[in-house]
């Protein structure tokens, strides 16, 4: 996991998730972020899908199934509003779309998707476009999803379900729990 960190200010997040749409036009870039932020899924796992996996001639599905790579273990997840906004406003900018395509499709190899390496491009150049100085890369997308969740009172032992972990330590790690948090909950918590 290294030093990676959840995007934990809110507007720096904001600006994060939107510098492909407002700063440098780019759809699959911004909903490429969109979808990391909003599904809790690692980078590998995200670059495989494809547009079967999450919509079919009605329109978006409700929820997506996912076998990890890194795990074997399958993921049943909901796209939200966010997501689904995204994703459409990705759609809108490409000519043809067949259900076989990867959603974020490699410009320069057909029929693939961009490699990681690219998405952590992709992320990095965000990231430092909006200032940001603590290290980001493709896993903070996944560990600001959960630290933002947590923060809005997401048990602990859900967001592990969610995160597949086998352990709360690991999803503590995940969340990015600091002093500053438990500070916090100090302050608020006068009896």
């Amino acid at each position: 996991m290294g030093t990676t960190q959840p995007i934990r200010n809110k507007k720096t997040l904001e600006n994060f998730r939107n510098y492909y749409k407002k700063e440098e036009n780019k759809p699959r870039n911004y909903a490429l972020i969109v979808f990391g932020l909003n599904s809790a899924l690692r980078i590998s796992d995200i670059l495989k899908l494809k547009w079967k996996d999450v919509c079919n001639s009605t329109g978006y599905l409700e929820h997506i199934i996912v076998t990890e790579k890194k795990t074997g273990k399958k993921n049943v997840l909901a796209l939200n509003r966010a997501t689904k906004e995204a994703l459409d406003y990705y759609r809108k900018t490409i000519e043809t779309i067949d259900s076989e395509h990867y959603i974020f499709s490699s410009q320069k190899v057909k029929d693939e998707p961009i490699t990681r390496s690219q998405a952590f491009r992709i992320i990095q150049k965000a990231a430092q476009k909006c200032g940001m100085k603590e290290p980001v890369s493709c896993h903070s997308l996944r560990k600001t999803f959960g630290y933002y969740a947590w923060k809005n009172g997401t048990p602990p032992a859900l967001l592990m379900s969610i995160y597949n972990h086998s352990s709360y330590e690991i999803t503590k790690r995940y969340l990015g729990i600091e002093q500053l948090d438990k500070d916090e909950v100090y302050e608020k918590n006068v009896l």
